[in-house]
């Protein structure tokens, strides 16, 4: 998962760097709105973390730029100031959530993950595609890409490939896997399951990314 951290106070960003790379995201710190518009808003962001009190452009004038660019991507709020009036404008603005300093790592994790969750589940209700990751499925056109290079895939590789994204975060074993994408409900012997996921790694995990794992003794599990 990549998340863009806009953030001047380096006490704050190495907190936050530290921690969130410590489970696993991959961030990237930008101290200034204007480098944020000028060079990192045309890159597929995950999540975007904005501190309020930014020097020169504020973190309210970035939401309001990003929101104006069409970017739909879930922002998340940090700010000193807790008054009502302060969180009703971030949100109406364009903010998808806030926080208030100082918070509970935990806390912060919870909201990125309730924040994801929600993303995920509107863009595939409302325009049928979804990333995972540097990973973007278009579920209407049958199109795959990595890091915003087409991957192309065989029909049976898409629907594999489809089958373990709606299954995210489950491990799910070969006969499921049989039955869901070559309709076999028996056990036959084949090695078709593991051949095909052997493909599709080769295919979308680029650059050290790592989607498919090996559940031993059951199947495979897709996370991010």
């Amino acid at each position: 998962m990549q998340i863009l951290v806009v953030e001047d106070d380096k006490r704050i960003s190495d907190f936050l760097i530290r921690g969130l790379e410590e489970h696993a995201y991959s961030v990237t710190l930008c101290s200034n709105a204007e480098d944020a518009t000028a060079y990192y808003l045309n890159l597929p962001w995950d999540l975007i973390i904005v501190d309020v009190m930014l020097p020169g452009i504020d973190g309210i004038q970035l939401v309001q730029i990003i929101r104006h660019k069409k970017i739909n991507v879930p922002i998340l709020m940090l700010s000193a100031l807790s008054a009502v009036q302060d969180k009703i404008t971030a949100l109406d603005y364009g903010a998808d959530d806030y926080i208030t300093k100082p918070f509970h790592f935990e806390e912060l994790l919870s909201r990125i993950r309730a924040l994801t969750r929600r993303y995920q589940s509107d863009v595939q209700e409302t325009s049928n595609q979804a990333y995972f990751g540097n990973l973007h499925i278009d579920f209407d056109q049958f199109q795959v890409s990595v890091s915003a290079l087409p991957i192309e895939l065989s029909p049976r590789e898409f629907k594999l490939l489809v089958y373990l994204t709606e299954n995210i975060n489950k491990a799910v074993s070969r006969m499921q896997i049989l039955n869901a994408v070559w309709g076999i409900n028996f056990d036959n012997q084949t090695n078709v399951v593991d051949v095909y996921i052997s493909y599709l790694r080769n295919k979308i995990e680029k650059n050290g990314d790592k989607f498919i794992h090996t559940v031993k003794g059951i199947g495979y599990l897709f996370k991010i």
